[in-house]
C-alpha cells in the first residue's frame, strides 16, 4: 500500500460510498474494482499520489484498450477517490480535477412498445408465489419508471395499497412517492397474499423475496427477465433499465409533460430525462412551445 495510507483503505472508501453519498451497489462494485487496479499501478511508480502525472500516467495504460464510456467511468471513480481521501485527510490535494472525462457517444435507449409492455406483463405465469412476485415487480416497474434497485430495496412499509403509493429511496438517498397503478396494485397484493404463509414481516424487511427467503438480488432479477422474454418469444435484448426507459417513453408519447416525467424518474435536471427518453425532435419543440413566454 502507498505510503500514508491504511492497509484497509479499500473498504473504508466503501464505506464512504455507502453511508455518506448513498452510492448504489453496482456504483459501489464498478468504484471498487477501478480504485484497486489503480492502486495496484500506482505501487509500480516512482509518483506520489499528489502528482497528476500519475493519474496521466495509469489512463494512458488503459486508453488503447477501454471505450470513451468506460474512460469516463475510470476518471468518475478516481474523483470520488480522491474527494474521499482529501476529506479524510489522507491528501493535501486533489489532482483530479485537473483530469478531463472524454465525451462519450450518447446512444438511443432500447425500450418495449406498449404492445410488448403488455405481452411481457400479461404472459408471467402467476400460478406459484414466485411467479406472483415476479408479476408484482414488473408490474410495479413499469407503474412507477423505478430503478431495479430501487424496487429491490423496497420494504414493506414503504408500500402503501390503499393510499397506492410507495415510497422510494433514490439516487444520494433522495425520497419520493410514486402512485400506483390499479394493476400494480393488484398484483402486489396477490403477491403478498400468496407469501403470507411464510410468516409475518415486519419494519426493514424486503418486500421482495428470493427462493431462500432473502431479499431479491438484480443479478436474480435480470436471470428472470431474460427467461420470461425467452419462454414468451421476445427477442429483444434489454436490462432490466428497458422497463424504465419504456415507462417514461410511452407517458411522453402520450403527452405527459417533460417536468412531470423528471420528478417521476427522480432525476435532477430535466436534461437528463431527455436523454433517458429520447423524445422526438417534434415532441420536444411542441413542450418548448407551450412553455416558453416568448415562443
Amino acid at each position: 500500500m502507498r505510503e500514508g495510507l491504511p492497509s484497509d483503505i479499500v473498504e473504508k472508501f466503501r464505506s464512504y460510498l455507502r453511508n455518506e453519498k448513498n452510492a448504489s451497489p453496482h456504483t459501489t462494485r464498478a468504484y471498487l474494482s477501478d480504485v484497486s487496479q489503480f492502486l495496484s499501478f500506482a505501487e509500480g511508480t516512482p509518483y506520489r499520489l499528489e502528482d497528476v502525472s500519475l493519474l496521466r500516467s495509469y489512463l494512458t495504460t488503459l486508453h488503447r484498450n477501454l471505450k470513451r464510456s468506460s474512460l469516463a467511468r475510470k476518471i468518475c471513480s478516481l474523483r470520488s477517490f480522491y474527494t474521499f481521501m482529501k476529506k479524510k485527510g489522507y491528501v493535501g490535494k486533489d489532482p483530479s480535477s485537473l483530469l478531463r472525462i472524454p465525451k462519450t457517444e450518447r446512444r438511443l435507449p432500447k425500450f418495449f412498445t406498449v404492445d410488448e409492455i403488455f405481452l411481457l406483463l400479461d404472459g408471467i405465469d402467476v400460478n406459484s408465489w414466485r411467479g406472483k412476485r415476479n408479476k408484482a415487480i414488473f408490474e410495479l416497474m413499469y407503474a412507477t419508471g423505478m430503478r431495479a434497485q430501487e424496487v429491490l430495496d423496497i420494504n414493506v412499509e414503504d408500500i402503501d395499497l390503499e393510499a397506492r403509493f410507495v415510497k422510494v429511496k433514490g439516487k444520494g438517498g433522495k425520497e419520493r412517492l410514486l402512485p400506483l397503478t390499479n394493476r400494480a396494485k393488484e398484483a402486489i397484493a396477490a403477491y403478498l397474499e400468496a407469501t403470507r404463509p411464510m410468516g409475518e414481516r415486519g419494519r426493514g424487511d424486503p418486500l421482495f423475496l428470493s427462493s431462500r427467503r432473502k431479499r431479491l438480488s438484480q443479478r436474480g432479477l435480470l436471470k428472470i427477465l431474460k427467461n420470461l422474454l425467452l419462454n414468451l418469444g421476445m427477442h429483444k435484448r434489454l436490462s432490466l433499465h428497458g422497463l424504465r426507459h419504456s415507462f417514461a417513453t410511452h407517458l411522453l408519447d402520450a403527452g405527459c409533460d417533460l417536468r412531470t416525467v423528471e420528478e417521476l424518474l427522480g432525476h435532477s435536471k430535466i436534461a437528463t430525462t431527455q436523454r433517458y427518453t429520447h423524445v422526438s425532435l417534434d415532441r420536444l419543440m411542441e413542450v418548448y412551445d407551450k412553455a416558453h413566454p416568448r415562443s
